[in-house]
């Protein structure tokens, strides 16, 4: 059966099947064929409403009408130009019966009479959604399951880290059961966190009410106020609870942010008549009385023209120093005043319940360093009920030997030193340390040890005295040594 050949061209052109051919199906002439129709199909049939299209070009120019375009390109691509045509989603079709637009009122929005509405109810395949996509639906417009959430799952989602919400817990029995499940689950970050909450949402008086009933988060609290550094309200708390010892530290640690002295002693003043522990009120009664001291100490040097201050000039203030600072600058500048002047070693001593331990130490360091060797003296010397006078040390004659070689003292006074320890083998020790030849030489002899002498003369320099100390002990018969 045969069609004639018109027949054969719409029938291969208008069915979905195509005819064999050795082109491709990306053959630009065809695609142009198909862009054609798809033009010719929302085209209106009647050629009287042919002058109401707007004659454009695809740049948007009006050069003529649609069909002629298609035409001319058509013929170019024909002529073998390769000058490219846009492609044209040929899915959302209208039949050419019945269309009630004009290519220029879609790209308007205008219909003419009698056409639909509504441009968008024409087109209603996943196309036309590609110039209009539909908006997904916000996160917030399903159901918040967040502000619905029981205490324990709450507790639960905070431990996980996931979104949670406490303003919904608006009763005090609501936040109180909050409180409890943070504790049930041994979550500091939590506790806290609710703590926060708490401290926001209900009055102070309320919140350390129930605090006293629950020690563990009452502990996290007073932690999270100290590390916030909120002390008044830390103090409030700890009064009302009842931990006046507690409350009274607290409140005198407030004195590290004063800078002026003067105001930091009126409020060390201020602060003996809180309710301290009586270890506590001891210290707090000493930093008063030593920052009071220095105060007056510090303005009465500053003034000063003792030769001392000219030889040795001061270094820093003395204020805020600590007590041992205090007693070895009166050691070093007051050394010797009279027992009736703030500044006088022997008064700080006294008023601050320095033992003598300490006060050796601190003072002989002081002393020797300006190598006043009489003053060293003479913290040693002790008399007897008899009246004789002997050298005795709380701190042991071989560490005093050591601070006076930091001091640089000279042989002669080590000697003197070394030869008060009174075990030998320590003696000798130090003796052989510091390189006290007449220590080491008489106690080798009074050890009757032959050989040490002569090992120790060898490691001396010839015609030395020391050398010939040696020699005439070897050399002399009335001493019975041991090898």
């Amino acid at each position: 059966m045969s069609r004639a050949k018109p027949e054969d061209d719409d029938y291969w052109n208008s069915s979905k099947f195509k005819a064999f051919t050795f082109d491709d199906d990306d053959d630009e002439f065809s695609q142009l064929k198909e862009s054609k129709r798809a033009v010719n199909s929302i085209l209106v049939d009647d050629d009287d409403d042919e002058d109401d299209v707007e004659r454009v070009s695809w740049s948007g120019e009006p050069v003529g009408s649609i069909s002629w375009s298609v035409k001319e390109t058509a013929s170019s691509i024909r002529s073998g130009s390769e000058q490219s045509f846009p492609k044209i989603d040929t899915t959302p079709s209208l039949s050419k019966q019945g269309s009630g637009y004009s290519l220029s009122s879609l790209f308007k929005g205008k219909s003419k009479p009698g056409a639909f509405q509504s441009f968008s109810e024409s087109f209603s395949d996943t196309s036309v959604r590609t110039y209009a996509p539909e908006l997904r639906k916000p996160k917030s417009d399903g159901k918040d399951f967040v502000s619905d959430l029981s205490p324990e799952e709450t507790v639960r989602r905070m431990q996980k880290g996931r979104p949670f919400s406490l303003e919904k817990f608006r009763s005090l029995q609501d936040k109180l059961l909050l409180l409890d499940e943070a504790v049930a689950v041994y979550d500091g970050n939590v506790i806290t966190a609710v703590l926060i909450f708490l401290k926001k949402s209900l009055s102070k008086e309320i919140l350390f009410r129930e605090l006293m009933a629950r020690d563990v988060a009452l502990r996290h609290y007073v932690h999270y106020l100290k590390e916030m550094g909120e002390q008044k309200l830390l103090v409030e708390l700890l009064k009302a609870l009842g931990r006046t010892e507690d409350m009274a530290l607290i409140q005198y640690k407030e004195h590290l942010n004063i800078k002026d002295e003067g105001r930091r002693r009126d409020f060390l003043k201020s602060c003996l008549s809180l309710p301290f522990s009586q270890d506590d009120a001891t210290h707090v009664q000493d930093h008063y009385t030593l920052l009071e001291r220095q105060i007056i100490i510090e303005a009465s040097d500053k003034k000063a023209d003792a030769e001392i201050f000219k030889k040795f000039p001061r270094k820093a203030s003395i204020l805020n120093m600590p007590i041992i600072t205090t007693l070895y600058y009166s050691c070093f500048y007051h050394y010797g005043e009279s027992e009736g002047t703030f500044s006088s070693p022997s008064n700080i001593r006294k008023t601050f319940r320095i033992s003598e331990k300490q006060y050796i130490l601190t003072a002989l360091g002081a002393r020797a360093k300006l190598k006043s060797w009489f003053d060293v003296d003479s913290l040693f010397n002790t008399k007897n009920w008899l009246g004789y006078t002997k050298k005795r040390s709380p701190i042991g004659f071989h560490k005093v030997v050591d601070i006076l070689h930091k001091n640089s003292a000279p042989v002669s006074v080590l000697q003197e030193y070394v030869n008060l320890i009174d075990d030998t083998e320590l003696k000798l020790s130090v003796a052989l340390k510091y390189k006290c030849h007449d220590v080491v030489i008489n106690t080798y002899r009074d050890l009757k040890d032959r050989q040490q002498l002569v090992v120790y003369r060898e490691k001396l320099e010839r015609d030395s005295p020391e050398y010939r100390k040696i020699q005439e002990l070897l050399n002399n018969v009335q001493i019975r040594w041991k090898n």
